[in-house]
């Protein structure tokens, strides 16, 4: 136990030294094992975990829904949803942030990054609300929680490292994660609806012209199309998640060529973005998978499970306390940090009290992505601030009812598992 308490100590100062938390986690691992069995055995674990892990054919899904984001984005083609978002509900009296919203939710469906989402956001429906005398308040903290609907919306990054981490299907994982995010969507258009109707904060649009939103519509068709196709494919047993992220990457490309807004050197940036944010999130799992055996050697996940077995807390004690150390953790960590640390523990407790892996993943990502908007970190805050000009006083005054919202769709998820579970009962696959 002293041993595991210095690997703590040790993997804490790595962190506060601000090592990334991929190598602070390997490092402390491997401290441990060497501790434990000795160098060379330790040599012989760090060779095996990581390369089975990074090897892992499931992996693939990561660089190629990165690339198809990346391409669209380049492409675009996410600016085009965010105007025909706009030009079909944004003359009613908050409806350029309800709109905000709606393309958040195709955004979401095409980019898979909250971070990415919140900045493009940032950069297209931002200046058009401050155009229309939106509240600095109001417009940036919009845009700061639309972002994180690509956390729980397919192709989420965070779904796909939790179903490797915890060997759940993924494909269900997808499918299980549609009615939570149009869920939280719906609430946060209802909290903007309230804002509209009792501040001055959001004051209507330009008048509806049916011709206008018509028009704009036609490039959010394709997009849509792409969107039924991969997500169906998933739903209908027809592809893999990896098959799927293949035919997904295929069709952003005919999509971007086809309308000619893609250059030779947005299409090399777009690459080579893709491969430096796979090369970060496989790190990070595969360092995961290191610390995790070295908890698996010490039988400090073993214990905690004896220790759960023998408790007189009831299981929904257990789920609480755990929710709220994960929303705790948000604060000061970002979401892939959070599952890398904490599954190695959280999972194989909530596998024994019977949980389901698939509500258990929606429920955990639901709650790193509450993470994204809570002070210190609040890294989708520290985004639109950047890109907006907006003070992150202002930006966190303006998430707080939103955040009231949030906690509310996750109470939702922890009370009834059949918001999750409903969609993915009826896959083929």
């Amino acid at each position: 136990m002293l041993t595991f308490i210095a690997i703590l100590f040790l993997l804490a100062i790595l962190m506060a030294f601000r090592m990334p938390i991929a190598f602070a986690m390997g490092l402390a691992g491997f401290v441990g094992l060497a501790a434990q069995l000795g160098m060379r055995p330790a040599l012989s674990v760090l060779e095996r975990v990581f390369f089975d892990t990074s090897s892992s054919f499931i992996l693939v899904a990561i660089p190629l829904f990165i690339l198809m984001a990346e391409l669209l984005t380049a492409g675009d083609v996410t600016r085009r949803a965010i105007i025909a978002c706009q030009s079909w509900i944004g003359h009613v009296k908050g409806g350029l942030a309800m709109a905000t919203v709606a393309a958040s939710v195709i955004l979401a469906a095409l980019v898979g990054s909250s971070t990415a989402s919140t900045a493009a956001m940032a950069a297209s429906a931002f200046p058009e609300m401050r155009n229309h005398n939106y509240s600095d308040r109001l417009a940036a903290a919009v845009v700061s929680v639309g972002g994180t609907l690509a956390v729980v919306v397919p192709p989420s990054i965070v779904l796909v490292v939790y179903g490797v981490l915890t060997e759940t299907s993924i494909g269900k994982l997808f499918i299980a994660g549609i009615i939570p995010g149009l869920l939280t969507a719906l609430g946060l258009a209802l909290v903007i609806k309230v804002i509209a109707h009792t501040t001055d904060q959001a004051p209507k649009g330009a008048p509806f012209v049916l011709k206008t939103a018509v028009v704009q519509s036609r490039h959010v068709l394709p997009m849509a199309l792409l969107i039924v196709a991969v997500i169906g494919a998933i739903y209908g047993g027809i592809a893999s998640p990896s098959e799927a992220a293949a035919l997904g990457v295929m069709g952003s490309l005919i999509i971007v060529l086809f309308q000619r807004s893609l250059s030779f050197g947005a299409f090399n940036r777009s690459v080579s973005g893709a491969i430096r944010a796979t090369v970060m999130i496989v790190t990070i799992v595969a360092c995961s998978a290191i610390f995790a055996n070295y908890l698996a050697f010490t039988r400090i996940t073993q214990n905690l499970l004896e220790f759960v077995a023998t408790t007189d807390l009831s299981p929904t004690t257990i789920m609480a306390i755990m929710v709220l150390v994960l929303l705790i953790m948000g604060m000061f960590m970002d979401q892939l940090a959070i599952l890398s640390l904490a599954m190695p523990l959280a999972f194989p407790i909530a596998m024994a009290l019977d949980y389901n892996p698939v509500w258990f993943g929606i429920v955990v990502t639901k709650t790193v992505e509450i993470g994204l908007l809570t002070p210190p970190l609040g890294l989708n805050a520290y985004v639109a601030a950047a890109q907006t000009g907006v003070p992150l006083k202002t930006i966190f005054r303006g998430i707080l009812p939103f955040l009231g919202m949030e906690i509310i769709v996750l109470l939702l998820l922890l009370c009834f598992p059949q918001i999750t579970l409903f969609l993915p009962e009826f896959m083929t696959r």
